[in-house]
């Protein structure tokens, strides 16, 4: 077991790097151990097929210098936020031993992404709890609760209840996301396969677009955005200083 410190959760291979993988990133450049679990293989995704994606998700950990990328293969379009996939997740989660995670959206515009994010929050919840046994190689799990659970935005705009300056790693965080030639606009992938939301150049025009708006709001050049469903505290004032707004 290798402890990851910041731990991002998603529904399908990409979803990551989309929405956090500068926050990822910008960690790691700090010493922190970072991670990714994607619940389902994405094997649903009009283009592509889960094999591709698994490729695609491990050249963009490589990018991402991730320290493990794990898949669950929940069923893609089909899991629920029932016992069997909690416990599935709380063994990901008491595994690993976060300290922050980072989640899908609670509410979005693919049912998934909002499915998914209380399935995270539930569990994160649930893995702290004593009394839920869980095994991993049959050996029995210490339970663990994340102190916090930060949900990513995804497709539609929610005010974050913080922003998170990535600015130094913005490129890398474009390198990732074109890692899935078969899901976004890429001159290289030549498959004879429709064009879809996420395929056309205006869908990545979107992805930068976003992150500059959150940018602009801490007045950095690229941001990426957070909401917290506890407040958050703090012991020191220093953190506000370093942005001009």
């Amino acid at each position: 077991m290798k402890k990851i410190q910041i731990l991002a959760v998603a529904v399908h291979p990409d979803d990551v790097e989309l929405c956090c993988a500068g926050t990822l990133m910008m960690e790691k450049l700090k010493g922190k151990t970072i991670g990714v679990v994607d619940l389902t293989r994405g094997e649903l995704g009009t283009r592509g097929t889960p094999e591709l994606r698994l490729q695609e998700s491990q050249a963009a950990a490589g990018i991402m210098d991730l320290d493990i990328r794990e898949n669950l293969g929940l069923a893609d379009g089909f899991f629920q936020n029932n016992e069997e996939n909690q416990r599935k997740l709380i063994r990901a989660i008491r595994k690993y031993q976060p300290e922050i995670v980072l989640s899908s959206a609670l509410e979005d515009r693919h049912p998934d992404h909002g499915r998914a994010g209380k399935l995270i929050s539930d569990s994160c919840f649930l893995s702290g709890l004593r009394k839920i046994s869980t095994q991993d190689e049959g050996v029995e799990q210490e339970h663990w609760r994340p102190k916090y659970v930060f949900h990513f935005i995804q497709d539609r705009f929610y005010q974050p209840s913080f922003v998170y300056d990535i600015s130094a790693v913005f490129d890398r965080k474009l390198e990732a996301i074109r890692a899935y030639s078969s899901q976004f606009h890429s001159t290289t992938y030549k498959k004879d396969e429709p064009q879809t939301y996420i395929s056309s150049p205006e869908f990545l025009d979107a992805v930068v677009g976003r992150a500059q708006m959150c940018g602009k709001m801490v007045g950095v050049k690229y941001a990426e955005g957070f909401i917290s469903e506890k407040m958050i505290g703090i012991n020191s004032l220093d953190s506000f200083i370093q942005f001009d707004t």
